[in-house]
Order: structure tokens, then sequence, then C-alpha cells
């Protein structure tokens, strides 16, 4: 696994309400200024990116060192 977010994509419905969808279920609903924000933001930068932060589902980098600390065995 690269590290990198994927499966991400969104769809705009009526014209000012954004759907955030992670490997097709809806992970977020934008409206408003944030979806309009959004619009303008994804075609900017890395888009997979830019929605994971959006729904927070993202890796903070820390999972495999967490999963091995000793409060977390056996979970």
């Amino acid at each position: 696994m690269s590290g990198r977010p994927a499966g991400f994509e969104y769809v705009v419905r009526d014209g000012s309400v954004v759907q955030i969808l992670h490997h097709g279920r809806v992970a977020t609903t934008l409206r408003g200024r944030r979806a309009a924000d959004f619009l303008e933001d994804v075609g900017a930068g890395d888009d997979q990116q830019l929605m994971a932060r959006l729904t927070g589902n993202y890796r903070h980098g820390n999972e495999r060192v967490a999963k091995n600390h000793p409060r977390n065995r056996g979970r």
C-alpha cells in the first residue's frame, strides 16, 4: 500500500451540493460556500488528498507504531 488516499470521487447535485464518495458510499456532503470552495480547489492539486482531508479519512502516519504499543496489544 502506498499510503496515498484512493477510492474517492465526487458528484455535484442540484448545482450547489457536492457529495464526496469513498468506494461508492457517501462520506460527506458539502453545501454552500464549502461546496463552492471545494469545486475551486479540486482542480488545483491532488484531488484524492483534498477529498480525504475533507472527509477525515486519511492516514496520520503512526498507525503501525500505535498498533505495536503495549496498551494496544490484543486489540
